[in-house]
């Protein structure tokens, strides 16, 4: 019988069947931050348990520390609680820590795929919703609450809900101009933020498949946006040159076994999903979001909604609420909106493809006076990687400030928030109400789109620069 990856992947880690639909899995790796993973271990410690596998569990601080330039534990006061707690508990439970200014260090879902922990076929859990992320090298990898990770560090294991499956085809060649972050928000505005409610997303389709691993990372990334706990793309030999020789990955013969396996994982052809849709690339243009819900989003030659157009009274009223958040006019057009900050980081977009391809729009170019514009690479490794290649001066020569490797603005949970009332294009995955601080406005947009809204002082088609 022909089976999807998802299923397949599910199946190989079903320790029991509890019933009505419940599983006990296996996780073959735990990923940890300094939000709640210092207080995990600690809970475990009070109550007499130890990490079940250690080897299995990676920690690194990135929600709640600065990312100023120079910064240390201490900038952050909250910050550097949490990252105490993190380094004395990895240490009580032998947990392996990515410390801060270490070379591993950088945003948890940038340096799962970076390190090859994250592996096809594997599972991995992370008490952080867009863990769905590291499904972009065919992984089965969602996120947990802070009571799932106790259990799940306690026993490496942890009882979950089987869901259904959600297959998106994205058919045809990528428009110019078209990225990855398009192409989810496109998605996300097609089928809405709950449409994969209960449902595994799979990626596939001839573009997908012409796709780069970190492209395929941001795909999966947003899959939680739409309401799914996983994100998958099917590994192939794009996934596995990536993987190859990374710090985590099979070596010599155990390679070679690796790889075997995993061209076994990818769904089969003809597997049946519970739900199938096609998107043709030719429809697609760069996309923002004008609304507090990634599912408000539009070309970026397009316009803002009018209230008319609604097809409910539910969402007419959740229009009219988030324009007057958002401080736009219905109808209005998006192109030429002003913009006063710019941040391009997260786990969404925050890899040396992110930061080259931001790059490439600034071409000497400076940003407007008005912006505030902050580019946050998302790991160590990647700061180094941009700053071989100079991207940083880049940066810094147009007026950009080159930060530190952490969340920065995505969360606004280390002190570094956008201010109250101002408008940001930012490349992170959410753009909720107070999301990148009280009173911010957001638009989620590509690296290119962002770059060039900094040089324009306002929302503008990346595809001008």
């Amino acid at each position: 019988m022909a089976t999807t990856m998802f299923d397949r992947i599910w199946d190989r880690h079903t320790i029991a069947d509890l019933g009505e639909g419940w599983s006990l899995l296996y996780l073959d790796r735990i990923l940890v931050h300094d939000l709640s993973g210092g207080r995990a271990m600690a809970e475990l410690s009070e109550k007499g348990r130890r990490v079940a596998e250690p080897n299995k569990v990676f920690a690194t601080p990135d929600h709640a520390v600065s990312t100023l330039p120079g910064r240390t534990a201490a900038t952050y006061a909250k910050g550097e609680r949490l990252l105490k707690s993190l380094r004395d508990n990895c240490a009580a439970h032998g947990v392996r820590l990515f410390d801060l200014g270490q070379r591993d260090n950088g945003i948890v879902h940038v340096i799962a795929p970076e390190l090859a922990i994250v592996l096809p076929g594997l599972t991995l859990a992370c008490g952080d919703s867009h863990t769905c992320t590291n499904g972009g090298v065919g992984a089965m990898a969602f996120g947990i609450g802070s009571s799932e990770l106790g259990h799940a560090l306690a026993t490496q294991t942890l009882p979950q809900r089987r869901p259904g499956t959600f297959r998106i085809r994205f058919e045809g060649a990528r428009p110019a101009g078209v990225t990855a972050k398009d192409m989810i928000l496109a998605a996300i505005g097609r089928f809405g933020a709950a449409a994969g409610t209960g449902m595994a997303m799979e990626y596939a389709g001839s573009a997908v498949r012409a796709m780069t691993v970190e492209e395929r990372l941001t795909l999966c990334n947003l899959s939680i946006e739409m309401g799914a706990k996983v994100g998958m793309v099917a590994p192939d030999d794009t996934t596995f040159e990536y993987l190859a020789g990374r710090r985590f990955a099979p070596q010599g013969a155990a390679w070679d076994s690796a790889l075997a396996d995993w061209r076994g994982v990818p769904s089969d052809a003809g597997a049946r999903f519970t739900r199938d849709e096609v998107i043709d690339m030719s429809t697609l243009a760069p996309q923002i979001t004008w609304g507090t819900s990634p599912e408000h989003v539009a070309d970026v030659t397009g316009h803002v909604p009018r209230l008319e157009d609604a097809p409910d009274h539910a969402r007419r009223d959740a229009w009219a609420a988030a324009l007057q958040y958002m401080g736009l006019t219905p109808g209005q057009k998006l192109a030429g909106t002003r913009v006063d900050w710019v941040f391009i980081g997260s786990c969404t977009n925050s890899r040396i493809s992110d930061l080259r391809a931001a790059a490439e729009v600034i071409k000497g170019r400076r940003k407007a006076e008005h912006v505030t514009a902050w580019v946050v690479p998302g790991s160590e490794q990647v700061k180094a990687e941009a700053e071989a290649e100079g991207l940083h001066l880049r940066f810094q020569a147009a007026g950009f400030e080159w930060r530190e490797p952490g969340c920065a603005l995505c969360v606004a949970a280390n002190g570094e928030a956008v201010p109250e009332g101002s408008r940001c294009v930012s490349t992170s995955n959410r753009n909720f109400v107070g999301r990148q601080g009280t009173g911010a406005r957001t638009h989620l947009a590509s690296p290119a789109m962002a770059a060039a809204a900094a040089l324009a002082g306002a929302i503008v088609d990346p595809r001008g620069y």
